[in-house]
């Protein structure tokens, strides 16, 4: 199974978004629609409802935390609470959680958005993925085992209006650069070392090393990062970026 996913602005785009992927023959319940918040309202918008539904379907699903609930209308919903970026609604149009191959239901119970996104994405690209969540944004997963549909579905996105990746990576990046700078160890250097910092910074956001030191994580880096793990602007910029992860995990507590 391949996945491909695309940032929007609004949670309204990312719905006409997948539904476009629907209509290219993606199957339904393996496209996920992922935005921030609970709110009632935008849930009954954004998941079309039977006339036997119950009006206030939407505050019934907003109130399962951790759970799901599957609609009549081929939709399922699922409330995740994330460390660092709170509660985000996880929606597929399926009839039953085995529909999204367990990975949304997976999410479900063990509060982790990479569930969901490991199926295709490589893991130096989570974190941007939970940050466009985090600004707000919206992502639409569509997973398939087809080649020429994964392509044909990145068109689609595009077409819709998607951010791209690098795009997300790069405001992210413009947002901390200047702290990051002061803080390094030689700012007089910072310019020149810079990409190598930046990529030890991305590294400890990875899931599988998120909240470990730089010796803790060092089977990893050497593994992934053969080139660059052993400088040490990359472990600076790695401890740097434990630092910020932890930062916002607080933050997200304190709410």
């Amino acid at each position: 199974m391949k996945t491909v996913v695309g940032i929007f602005k609004t949670r309204q785009e990312a719905t006409k978004a997948a539904n476009l992927l629907k209509a290219a023959g993606f199957d339904g319940k393996h496209v996920i629609i992922l935005s921030p918040g609970t709110a009632d309202a935008d849930i009954e918008a954004t998941v079309p409802m039977e006339e036997a539904e119950q009006p206030g379907m939407g505050k019934a699903i907003g109130s399962v935390v951790g759970g799901a609930v599957g609609l009549g209308a081929g939709a399922l919903i699922a409330n995740l609470l994330l460390p660092g970026i709170g509660p985000v609604l996880a929606v597929t149009f399926a009839a039953a959680a085995g529909g999204l191959g367990g990975a949304a239901a997976g999410a479900a119970a063990g509060g982790a958005l990479e569930n969901i996104l490991s199926i295709g994405v490589p893991k130096d690209e989570i974190f941007f993925y939970e940050d466009a969540l985090r600004q707000g944004r919206s992502v639409v997963v569509g997973l398939s085992e087809h080649d020429d549909q994964i392509e044909a579905g990145r068109d689609i996105l595009t077409q819709a209006g998607a951010e791209t990746l690098d795009a997300a990576r790069e405001q992210w990046w413009i947002g901390l650069r200047d702290a990051e700078a002061v803080a390094y160890s030689k700012p007089e250097h910072f310019a020149r070392e810079e990409n190598t910092f930046r990529l030890g910074f991305a590294a400890a956001l990875e899931p599988p090393v998120r909240g470990r030191s730089f010796d803790q994580a060092v089977e990893y880096l050497s593994k992934n990062y053969p080139d660059a793990y052993r400088k040490e602007s990359f472990r600076q910029g790695f401890e740097r970026g434990r630092h910020y992860y932890e930062k916002l995990s607080q933050a997200e507590v304190g709410r």
